[in-house]
This record gives C-alpha cells, sequence and structure tokens, in this order.
C-alpha cells in the first residue's frame, strides 16, 4: 500500500461499517478522506481524523467511531498498524513497500503520478467576472489539482477568499516574468498578500523556483548522460536516498490534501523538498572514474528520473513551465 491508498482504504471501512449496521443508519460515508503525514511528536506515520465527521452523523462518540474503523482496516494489507489516539484520532503506520515498485509506479503513469482514478485534466476555465492575474493564478491552480484528484472544480469560485498583490499584477509580471510571477503568487496561501523580491530573478540555489526547475533539469540531463555512458534506468532496492523516496510515495498524498485544502502552496512547499532531496542525490547517480555502469546505478537514475516526473508533474499543474535545459 502506498500512502495515496490509504484514503480509499478509509471510506472503504467506513462503507462497510455504514452498510453493516455498526455505526448506525444515519452515518454517511464520504467521498474522499484526507489523510496526512503525522505531526512529530505523533504516533504512527499517517493520520486522519475522519472518526470525527463520521461521529457527528451518527450520534455515536468519535472514539467509539474510531474502534470500529481501526479493526476494520487493521485487516487491510499493506497497513502494518492502527492506532487510535486522543478522542478519535486514526493513526496508521504502513508496512515496508519495495522502492522499486514505487518508481515502476511512477515512471508508468508520468506526470499522472498522483491523479486519484477519476482525476482528470482541468476543463477549460471560464470566469463569471474579470480577475487579476493573482486571483487568476491562484483559481486555476486550484481547479487543476482539484481535476486532478477527480473534484469539482465549480466550488473554487465561491469558495476562497484570493488577496490582492500589493502593487499592480500586470506590474508585477512585467518586472518578474510570467513563472516567477505565478510561483510567488502560489507559495503563500490565497488569503495572504504574496510578496516579490528581487531573489525571483536570482538564478542560482538560494531561489527556491530556480531550485525546483534546475532539479527537474538536472534530472533530464543525468538521463542524457547515462545514454551516452552506454547504460539507462531500471527501478531497483539499495538507492541510498531514504528522503527522496519517501517525497515521492508522499506526493499523491500532498495532491489530495491540496485539493481538500483548496491550497496550491501545499504543492510548492513539496517540490521544493522533492528538488532538494533530488539535488542532493544526483551525485551518486553516475559511475565516478573508471567506475562501470552497475546495477546501483541504473536503480539511482530510475529514481532521479521518477523525482523529476514528479517535479514536472507538480509544476504543470501550478501553471508553471519545467524546461529541460535550464
Amino acid at each position: 500500500m502506498i500512502p495515496a491508498d490509504l484514503s480509499r482504504a478509509v471510506v472503504h471501512a467506513v462503507r462497510r461499517a455504514v452498510e453493516g449496521g455498526e455505526l448506525g443508519g444515519a452515518a454517511s460515508v464520504p467521498e474522499r478522506v484526507v489523510v496526512e503525514r503525522t505531526r512529530p511528536g505523533g504516533v504512527g506515520e499517517y493520520a486522519t481524523p475522519v472518526a470525527f465527521q463520521v461521529a457527528k452523523a451518527a450520534a455515536r462518540a468519535p472514539r467509539d467511531v474510531a474502534d470500529v474503523l481501526a479493526r476494520l482496516l487493521a485487516e487491510e494489507p499493506g497497513i502494518a498498524r492502527v492506532d487510535v489516539t486522543g478522542a478519535g484520532f486514526l493513526n496508521f503506520t504502513l508496512a515496508a513497500r519495495s522502492e522499486a515498485a514505487l518508481v515502476r509506479e511512477v515512471l508508468g503513469a508520468g506526470i499522472r503520478y498522483g491523479y486519484a482514478a477519476d482525476g482528470r485534466e482541468a476543463d477549460p476555465f471560464c470566469w463569471a467576472r474579470r480577475v487579476g492575474p493573482r486571483e487568476r493564478a491562484v483559481r486555476e491552480a486550484a481547479g487543476r489539482i482539484a481535476a486532478a484528484q477527480g473534484q469539482s472544480y465549480a466550488q473554487e469560485r465561491a469558495e476562497m477568499t484570493v488577496a490582492p498583490v500589493a502593487r499592480r499584477d500586470g506590474d508585477v509580471i512585467a518586472a518578474y516574468g510570467q513563472d516567477a510571477a505565478r510561483w510567488a503568487m502560489l507559495c503563500v496561501p490565497a488569503r495572504e498578500t504574496p510578496g516579490f523580491t528581487p531573489g525571483l530573478l536570482v538564478q542560482d540555489e538560494s531561489n527556491e523556483l530556480f531550485r525546483v526547475r534546475y532539479a527537474h533539469s538536472r534530472a533530464r540531463a543525468l538521463t542524457r548522460n547515462a545514454e551516452q555512458l552506454g547504460f539507462g534506468a531500471e527501478a531497483g532496492e539499495g538507492t541510498g536516498s531514504r528522503e527522496l523516496v519517501r517525497l515521492i510515495a508522499e506526493y499523491p498524498l500532498v495532491l489530495e490534501a491540496a485539493a481538500h485544502h483548496r491550497a496550491p502552496e501545499r504543492l510548492v512547499r513539496h517540490l521544493v523538498a522533492v528538488a532538494d532531496a533530488l539535488l542532493d542525490h544526483q551525485h551518486h547517480v553516475l559511475p565516478r572514474g573508471d567506475e562501470k555502469p552497475s546495477a546501483a546505478h541504473r536503480a539511482r537514475l530510475a529514481l532521479a528520473e521518477a523525482a523529476g516526473t514528479v517535479l514536472a508533474g507538480g509544476l504543470a499543474l501550478l501553471g508553471v513551465d519545467a524546461p529541460d535545459f535550464l
């Protein structure tokens, strides 16, 4: 089981409990359940407060609902442990999953990795009223992410409060360019006013946008360099990059949470983390000196390609270009 499967597993458990009469006839089954990384000091790897949502309709204590769901979820393959904490929070520890399986999944799905089963490309945007570039950027990004998770985009127009920029949007785009301006508009919550500094134009690793795009281009360059050395990517184990593997595995959950909370900035933060981990990983991908390409090099290259795929897909959802050469 991958982290993104948890949401579907929890929904399935709620449905089983409702249909089996364990939660009472008034309980309802949510369409989706947000499962997020456990906060530092918490129990397990992932958690969800779904029991509180279900308990309200079922007229039951959240802890009672959580106990029922925990018993059902403990039977799910891929879940090593389920704990109930506090007044009814469900906490999960997943069974170990191979790096190779994860990498093959990412490379097989391409930039649609992380999409829900009913996910789709966003429909062309049509605005009932004239909006500025900042509001358009936020709403379009939120709409793309929502569509990728199979959610309706229509609610975006009514539910989001988008703070304007401190200067005219057109001036910002003229000064910083479309991609840099859009990145700055999306890296803070919609209700907050974004800031624009000369750092957006700096082409080095002090600039987060540059790091993300540079990391993507490095992934593409590693593939080209490997071809010149006569080898290609092949998913395998033991790449030595646990953090990068973890971030790639959590990307679908980040998309789901970003869609649920209408928060493109969550995707922005995750892409920065993926980029930083990939830039650390890149130094171990290619053979050095007289070293011959090995299975380890092929596996590391496959992991780098998977990370580059995540960066390309995430930037596309944000509406930011991901060049192969930078």
